[in-house]
């Protein structure tokens, strides 16, 4: 089975990390986000949910300060952190 998906841009995070500053950028350039730690899973809709920058921070970065990988960005949808089962729902569309 062949997948439609493509990606446009790779970022290797050991190489190039992303701060507070560019993360905030990525975010708010979306309408909503799924963060994921371990098995949790927070949904944020950027349209209801008025975060502040420290907010949205708080739940984009990791221990280092960086952008937490993996982070997919799909149409207007922004995934960050591993989760399969949400892989899973939200890519599906694009198989």
């Amino acid at each position: 089975m062949s997948n439609k998906i493509e990606a446009e841009t790779i970022v290797d995070a050991r190489k190039e990390s992303l701060g507070k500053a560019e993360a905030i950028k990525l975010a708010k350039s979306v309408s909503e986000i799924y963060t994921c730690k371990g098995s949790k899973v927070v949904h944020i809709d950027l349209k209801k949910d008025k975060l502040n920058d420290d907010k949205l921070a708080e739940a984009l970065l990791g221990p280092t300060g960086n952008l937490r990988a993996p982070t997919i960005k799909v149409n207007d949808t922004l995934l960050v952190g591993f989760n399969p089962e949400l892989f899973t729902e939200v890519l599906s569309p694009f198989k």
